[in-house]
């Protein structure tokens, strides 16, 4: 498995030089648009990588995963998905079109940016600080990484630059989909995007989804069966934004991924994978990560479909 992540990486570099780096979050700007990682983690607790798989790099959207989890442990399927829908759609991830058009102003699905910034105001801590507090020691138990924490470079730079997210969470204010201080939601949904993580924690984060919330490096049970199959079920649907169908055709596993360049996968009860790639295709994916996996996918006949 070694020897085939790193004929993979080796592979799949060149095709860095069709994507670009994110550049409306100006810190993210600043990475190496020709980096590239691969990781795997079994069921067995073995960790396998190649390339720029210990570069730390932020989650992004990929903590919408973590906070997903958080929410549905903590408030229930029933009350989460009142909230918010289960349905996957065409628009881009920040679109404000997709929350008027069909007039009852409830996000589609979780992965989407107004989805989780309304899961952020739900999160029943008693204030912003607790509330993220709670997403990263998700994300600690997740990983089996106990030192992950907040790039405030990075969060800054969204705090400050983020006007397409601003305005979704005061359009949610204004139809009552959020409660709460508008600010305060928002930080907490920027610190999240701004986890830093590698694509050996995302492999470990997709091997804990794979074993149904048991994760295999550490043993701990993070949350209950029922949630990881939600969770998967929603990645394969909605996690590579409006890419997701043709990853699910190419790649054939549930996924999530972030405009930070990390792609987390899972394959139930086998493995979680991970790729990191910052340099994006048109719909915000690593160009060069998801290449990377569908190659995987392939020599190693991962397919779930």
């Amino acid at each position: 498995m070694q020897e085939i992540l790193e004929q993979i990486v080796t592979a799949c570099r060149p095709y860095c030089s069709t994507g670009k780096v994110a550049s409306y979050i100006p810190e993210l700007s600043k990475a190496d648009p020709f980096a590239l990682g691969l990781a795997l983690a079994g069921m067995d607790g073995k960790v396998y990588s190649a390339g720029d798989s210990d570069h730390p790099f932020t989650m992004q959207s990929i903590a919408k995963v973590v906070s997903l989890c958080l929410a549905l442990m903590e408030l229930g399927p029933e009350l989460v998905f009142s909230k918010i829908g289960l349905e996957s759609v065409a628009d881009p991830f920040n679109s404000i079109f997709c929350l008027e058009k069909e007039g009852a102003f409830k996000p589609h699905n979780p992965f989407i940016n107004s989805g989780s910034i309304v899961l952020a105001s739900l999160l029943p801590f008693p204030d912003g600080d607790s509330k993220f507090e709670a997403i990263l020691e998700m994300a600690r138990s997740m990983t089996g990484n106990s030192t992950l924490n907040l790039n405030y470079d990075v969060f800054y730079s969204e705090k400050f630059t983020s006007d397409r997210n601003r305005s979704l969470a005061y359009f949610l204010k204004s139809t009552d989909s959020i409660e709460g201080d508008v600010e305060e939601t928002l930080d907490i949904y920027f610190k999240q995007c701004s986890i830093e993580a590698t694509a050996i924690d995302l492999a470990v984060m997709g091997a804990t989804l794979a074993g149904n919330g048991r994760n295999p490096v550490t043993g701990e049970e993070v949350f209950p069966p029922e949630i990881a199959k939600i969770v998967r079920a929603l990645m394969v649907t909605c996690g590579t934004y409006d890419g997701s169908g043709e990853f699910a055709v190419k790649v054939g596993l549930p996924a999530k991924s972030g405009v930070g360049g990390g792609i987390m996968a899972t394959l139930p009860r086998r493995m979680g994978v991970a790729a990191y790639g910052p340099a994006l295709d048109f719909r915000g994916n690593s160009a060069a990560g998801t290449k990377a996996l569908e190659m995987l996918s392939e020599e190693a006949d991962l397919r779930l479909f």
